[in-house]
This record gives C-alpha cells, structure tokens and sequence, in this order.
C-alpha cells in the first residue's frame, strides 16, 4: 500500500501586484508517494522550479495548501517549519552553495551543527555520508577547490548527513559534463532505490527524467502532462 509524502491542492503562487503580477503557478494538485522518484519537467519559467520549492516548504504559496505525512505545512512557522526541513529534507542544487574558504567536512557538517548535533556524533555522521561517496579522503581539503563531479557529490552528501526521507535537486547536473552528470545521476537514482529516499527532480533533460519512476510536465504554472516510466 503507497503512502503520501507529500501533496498539493490547488495550489497557486504569484509575485507583484496589479499591472507586475505574475502567476507562476496557477491551481497544481499532485501526490508524491514515498520512496517515489519523480521528474518535475518544463522550460525556463514554466513554474517547475517555483513548484519545488513550495513542495521543500522553502517558500508559502499565495492560496491552496501543501500538505507533508498528511499535516498542512501551514501550520508550521519559525522554528518548527526550520526543524521540519531539517530533519525531512535534503537538497542538491545546480550552484552547489558550498561555502567557500572551508574544508569538505564543515560544508557537510552544517545541517548537522544546524539540527544541534554533539560535536563528536556530527563529525561521525559527516564522515560517514563522505565515505559513502567515496570522498572521505577530501574532508580537510577546502571545499571549493574540487572538481564540478566532487562538488555534487559533496553537495549530496551534505544532503544524506540528516538522513532525510525527501532529496530534491533542482537541475543537479546542469553545471555538469555528460560523463560527470551521469554519474551523479546515477548516484541519486541508487539513493532512491537503495535506501527508499523520495527523490525529486526537477529537470528540463527529458532523458534523466525518463529514468525516474514518473514524470509531470509543468507549463505556464500547469501540469500539462504526466509519464509513468517502468
């Protein structure tokens, strides 16, 4: 039997007033189940990225409601919603957001020293989400001097130290070569069905999304379209 991670009902966000006014998204309503990989598919300014990050509660919509483990996400504010996405959600953005000047270990420490984990366990769980991308040799070298595919998978692992039931990843491979983005895909896709993390993408390259379980194509703040993949 699935279970619902998260939802949406009829939910619409836009930005300016009158005249500036700008509806990205328009009336969306969408199940994701847990465990579930799902591509969130369009073209630049379609509203794929707006919906993402109403989904990660990183922003509140204008009307309608997100729901998470069936609560609406409303009713969390301030430290409740911080300790809500710490806890549940990991991200993996196309610009990395590492922070510069500081060692591999630090960058993945951060949600870590966030959450307020002991010194000790934290650098226990860095390390151990480092090592499993085979980066535990590169936790004192400064963070930014990586390469692109090392930065990801330092980005990933960042998202992997809280343990989190949702990954999203907002184009995680833009800023990557062909051979370096298939790894990385294949990294988060292993996640997925590995260890039963919901996986949320959103992407405009038709062939990741073709390797995740369903995609939803998003235009003009719509879904248009949906793909369940085998």
């Amino acid at each position: 039997m699935t279970e619902t991670v998260l939802e949406t009902r009829d939910l619409a966000k836009s930005y300016g007033r009158g005249a500036n006014r700008f509806d990205a998204l328009k009336g969306v309503s969408l199940s994701i189940d847990r465990g579930e990989s799902l591509a969130i598919v369009g073209k630049s300014g379609s509203g794929k990225s707006t919906l993402m990050h109403l989904l990660a509660l990183l922003d509140r919509p204008s009307s309608g409601q997100v729901l998470l483990n069936g609560s609406d996400a409303a009713s969390l504010a301030g430290a409740t919603l911080n300790r809500a996405r710490n806890q549940t959600f990991g991200f993996v953005f196309q610009q990395f957001f590492l922070i510069p000047n500081t060692s591999v270990l630090d960058n993945v420490i951060l949600p870590l020293k966030i959450a307020g984990i002991a010194t000790r366990a934290r650098k226990k769980q860095a390390m151990e989400a480092l090592d499993s991308l085979g980066l535990a040799d590169k936790a004192k070298n400064n963070a930014t001097d990586l390469s692109g595919g090392q930065k990801q998978r330092v980005v990933i692992a960042r998202a992997l130290v809280n343990d989190p039931s949702v990954i999203f990843a907002d184009e995680p491979t833009g800023n990557l070569d062909t051979a370096t983005g298939g790894v990385v895909e294949d990294i988060l896709l292993n996640l997925n069905r590995e260890r039963g993390i919901t996986l949320v993408l959103v992407t405009h390259d038709a062939e990741l999304a073709g390797r995740c379980d369903r995609s939803i194509f998003v235009r003009d703040g719509l879904i248009v379209t949906q793909e369940q993949h085998s």
